[in-house]
């Protein structure tokens, strides 16, 4: 199983939204390296789900249930999408700045490439990010 973060604005659609509607169709990606990681997502995958704007922080997960394909509301066919449901808030959320002052987490996308949209999430990062929010 992978382990993945998708970034989203919450004021267009945030973890409470998924997790009223329950399940949902990840769309919006038009990056190619983002589009290139949304590809390999696989159901059953775990995402962790980051708010940007103001927050940016992590602050759910969600799990895949249907792989990559061809986005019905596209005419552009390198465009795909994701069907996604809602698994759980986490306790607490973990913002940017607390995961930029983890050393062994700098080289993780999240750090070096901000704009970045989708990205896998190492193991170490996936774990170590589930243990700080169950931190107070």
């Amino acid at each position: 199983m992978g382990h993945w973060l998708l970034k989203t604005e919450p004021d267009t659609y945030s973890f409470s939204d998924l997790q009223r509607e329950g399940r949902t169709t990840w769309d919006g990606v038009t990056n190619p390296q983002a589009l290139g990681f949304l590809r390999q997502i696989q159901p059953g995958d775990e995402v962790f789900i980051y708010h940007t704007g103001k927050e940016k922080a992590v602050v759910g997960i969600g799990r895949c249930t249907r792989a990559a394909y061809r986005d019905p509301r596209s005419d552009d066919p390198r465009l795909v999408v994701i069907d996604l449901v809602a698994v759980r808030p986490l306790p607490r959320a973990i913002r940017l700045a607390e995961i930029k002052k983890r050393a062994e987490w700098t080289s993780w996308e999240l750090v070096r490439l901000p704009r970045l949209s989708v990205m896998p999430v190492p193991e170490n990062v996936w774990l170590g990010i589930l243990e700080l929010s169950e931190k107070k």
